[in-house]
């Protein structure tokens, strides 16, 4: 492939930042809440008179489960769900509309975090300036997120994701971490200090060349994963829409 220069993906991420245009869109909740909302009238019309004070412990149970904040571990996710709907049976089942499901198939824009079960596809759509980090774990799912030099609105910047990341893969046990994209583009402190967060006048640091090894280095530690025991890659890789599998 032709060498990039260092700076090349830098001033595209500059001026694309000034026209404010972003591929990212977050998918609404709407059906789940729907779908819960739902299951709660069915269910107080088929208990019919005396049920109210049911009814009312079943909408503040789903209410729970909707914003409570999801557990980084799988596990206690599940046993979080299994357990509130055994001290509550009235309250719809959080396993028939549950935002804990992992699905197969993910779309991971600027700035966001997801995962796929087992045997799932992420796609990062458009990676231009961007890296993207995706953590292999040992049952064979897959944690991504889709780092920006620029943070999308709405989203997570370069010092967050990393954080982020490491709280959605938990405890779960990891084989590989692998980074991939415009590594030409970024310097290892990006992922500590974003670009944005310098204040008029400073100047924040220009990579000089591809350091793979320094970005390894602090993805390890944001990620708490050592890097004698897990797998860690970094790559190079040309524009366009990635995938992990």
């Amino acid at each position: 492939m032709t060498p990039r220069r260092p700076l090349d993906h830098l001033e595209h991420a500059m001026a694309a930042r000034a026209t404010a245009t972003t591929t990212c869109r977050r998918a609404g909740r709407g059906p789940v809440l729907c779908a819960v909302v739902l299951s709660a009238a069915l269910l107080t019309l088929q208990l019919g008179a005396g049920t109210a004070a049911h009814a009312h412990t079943a909408t503040s149970a789903e209410e729970r489960v909707v914003a409570s904040p999801q557990p980084a571990n799988l596990y206690a996710a599940n046993l979080y769900a299994a357990n509130l709907y055994a001290a509550n049976p009235y309250a719809a089942n959080p396993y028939a509309a549950s935002p804990l499901v992992v699905p197969d198939r993910v779309t991971i824009t600027e700035g966001q975090v997801k995962e796929v079960a087992p045997g799932g596809v992420i796609t990062y759509p458009s990676v231009t300036s961007c890296l993207t980090v995706t953590v292999r774990l040992r049952d064979g799912g897959l944690v991504g997120a889709h780092a920006s030099l620029f943070q999308v609105p709405g989203e997570l910047r370069s010092d967050r994701i990393l954080a982020a990341l490491k709280d959605r893969v938990g405890d779960r046990p990891v084989s590989a971490v692998e980074v991939r994209g415009a590594v030409g583009a970024w310097h290892p402190s990006y992922f500590v200090k974003a670009i944005e967060s310098y204040a008029d006048g400073e100047q924040p640091p220009v990579p000089a060349g591809q350091d793979r090894d320094g970005i390894a280095r602090v993805v390890s530690q944001g990620l708490g994963q050592p890097r004698d025991t897990v797998t860690f890659t970094v790559e190079d890789v040309p524009d366009g829409d990635q995938t992990a599998s």
